[in-house]
């Protein structure tokens, strides 16, 4: 992570000219060294994949969808949908670490708007390796997964946004005219997006027979949103710890306020929210990534902006509004709130303070 991939790329295309571009190519590994050739077989600078000759990998199979083979180093394997979206297959991009066995931690890493499952994996290589952790990333594609299926998990569908978003020019900012917005409430909890992260792990655990029976979880932006969302919506889950990292804006465990700034309406109950308090949500969030930071788009409405006008603000207000609702209910709470200093909206370094967060106590 701390290896960035412009650096990456320069070195192995310095490489690559300095043998020539011809015959050989890297072993595929969905890494960016994928795209290089090479004169003479060896070893690829980036990967230490085995070159191999173009012409054996002419009839390489694509992905076969729910065919799972999770080999040490970097790939991908593709699966259906969940329910409501069979059809619309998740390509889950993993990384094996060579020290990886039985008792080895996983990781679901849940990617921003991008939905680049692949450059999240990649950033995470370093400490997989490190720490022995299986990295999970899912891609879910903007044409299959719209805005409510993703960052709002399927809690919500017929989103009229076209007619109630408007860019606030020359800003990171969109704003949300509440008044003219719509939508409908999904009650359907098998159709909401946290089932598909314990199906992976399950996927996962079951090719390489980990004796894991729960997963972490990081997601940084909308990949937080979605995860915060996990911690108060989803009635059961195997993940054990959630760092929810930088989200834009918050659902609130409050009945008093309507989707998706809050629950009202919802399926979600009162006993519900005993579960959703009791989890291991921390609330990852960069010192920087306030009133100076331009970096990824941040939604602006009546509703989030009582939460705050930037993003640690409103992960503030979110933990202490969440503190004492549960204090009212007279629930326990267990959720953190976790300020790393000197970063802003930026999913690489974030996630390099996850993964001390997470595993320092596992480095050898």
């Amino acid at each position: 992570m701390k290896v960035h991939n412009l650096i990456l790329s320069i070195s192995i295309f310095i490489f690559s000219c300095k043998n020539g571009h011809g015959d050989y190519v890297c072993t595929p590994c969905d890494l960016s060294c994928d795209e290089f050739s090479f004169s003479e077989p060896g070893m690829c600078p980036h990967c230490d994949m085995a070159l191999v000759k173009k012409s054996d990998l002419k009839n390489k199979k694509e992905l076969v969808l729910n065919e799972i083979n999770i080999q040490e180093g970097s790939g991908a394997f593709l699966i259906e949908g969940g329910k409501g979206k069979v059809d619309k297959p998740i390509k889950v991009y993993y990384h094996k670490p060579k020290k990886f066995n039985a008792d080895s931690k996983v990781l679901m890493v849940i990617p921003g708007a991008g939905r680049n499952g692949n450059s999240y994996r990649d950033a995470w290589i370093e400490e997989s390796e490190k720490y022995g952790v299986l990295i999970l990333s899912p891609m879910y594609i903007e044409e299959n997964y719209h805005f409510e299926d993703y960052h709002l998990c399927g809690l919500m569908g017929n989103l009229n946004l076209k007619n109630s978003i408007t860019r606030i020019e020359n800003t990171n900012m969109v704003k949300l005219d509440e008044g003219n917005f719509t939508f409908t409430i999904n009650p359907n909890k098998d159709e909401w997006i946290f089932n598909d992260f314990d199906r992976i792990f399950d996927l996962a655990v079951n090719e390489l027979q980990s004796n894991q029976t729960e997963y972490d979880a990081f997601g940084h932006s909308a990949g937080g949103q979605i995860l915060h969302r996990l911690a108060v919506c989803a009635k059961s889950s195997k993940v054990n710890r959630i760092l929810a990292s930088n989200s834009g804006f918050y659902t609130l465990p409050d009945f008093d306020t309507e989707l998706p700034f809050g629950i009202k309406n919802t399926s979600i109950s009162k006993k519900d929210l005993k579960t959703s308090f009791k989890r291991n949500l921390v609330l990852f969030t960069g010192e920087l990534d306030n009133e100076n930071e331009a970096g990824g788009t941040l939604l602006r409405s009546n509703s989030a902006d009582l939460q705050g006008l930037h993003r640690l603000d409103r992960a503030k207000y979110f933990y202490e509004t969440s503190k004492l609702i549960a204090k009212e209910m007279q629930f326990d709470f267990n959720w953190k709130l976790e300020i790393i200093s000197n970063v802003g909206h930026n999913h690489r370094k974030i996630g390099e303070a996850a993964a001390i967060y997470l595993y320092s106590e596992n480095e050898n």
